[in-house]
């Protein structure tokens, strides 16, 4: 995952970075219902998991924005050309493993490449990770919860990967498929702006899948 160095002499948010780094508690979240009736649908034409295909539209999403690329990285801003996922899977025994997924392909290369990824990771994953992870969003979703709040375990400091979770979808009173999505992210580098950028571009993503 090749990255570029933000000049901070330049940088606009300069003062908003330094103010936020100096937190204790520096991450902002939201928590927002996302319209995935296209998406089940687009799933079960596909025979696909629903699960791995809000990942990969979730990472294009963010991948869109910016701000939701960008890392504390030496004191300074790196700038990820694109990010991957660090998303966990359940294993037999109850407990769960890590697993990275790319997501810079389309949607014929990408389900297949999930599928065997998730599968591998299922069968022999520990929550050891096996790559640098600082170009990743760290996914998670409580499929059996449809919540209205998220609160999320961050590890402090210059640790500063966006978080992206979803619950359970349930039907609205017009029959719409709605399901709680929550985007944390270091307020340092990202402002409330593009978070909802970020929940446009999901919107965008999906919509597509109808056209």
């Amino acid at each position: 995952m090749n990255y570029r160095m933000i000049d901070m002499d330049t940088y606009p948010r300069r003062e908003h970075f330094d103010y936020f780094r100096s937190l204790q508690s520096p991450m902002a979240g939201v928590t927002a219902e996302v319209d995935v009736t296209a998406l089940k649908g687009f799933c079960a034409a596909r025979g696909c998991s629903f699960y791995a295909a809000f990942m990969h539209i979730a990472a294009l999403a963010a991948d869109a924005v910016p701000e939701l690329r960008r890392r504390i990285h030496g004191g300074g801003i790196a700038e990820y050309d694109a990010c991957g996922t660090s998303h966990v899977e359940l294993r037999e025994d109850g407990t769960y493993a890590y697993c990275t997924l790319y997501h810079a392909m389309d949607w014929d290369e990408y389900l297949p490449y999930a599928d065997e990824e998730r599968a591998r990771c299922r069968a022999g994953g520990s929550i050891e990770e096996d790559v640098d992870v600082e170009g990743l969003y760290f996914v998670t979703s409580l499929p059996w919860l449809k919540y209205t709040q998220l609160i999320q375990p961050t590890a402090g400091g210059d640790e500063s990967n966006p978080r992206i979770s979803w619950g359970r979808f349930e039907e609205d009173h017009r029959g719409r498929l709605m399901m709680p999505v929550t985007l944390l992210a270091h307020h340092g580098l990202v402002d409330g702006l593009h978070i909802a950028r970020f929940y446009q571009n999901v919107e965008k993503e999906i919509a597509a899948l109808e056209s």
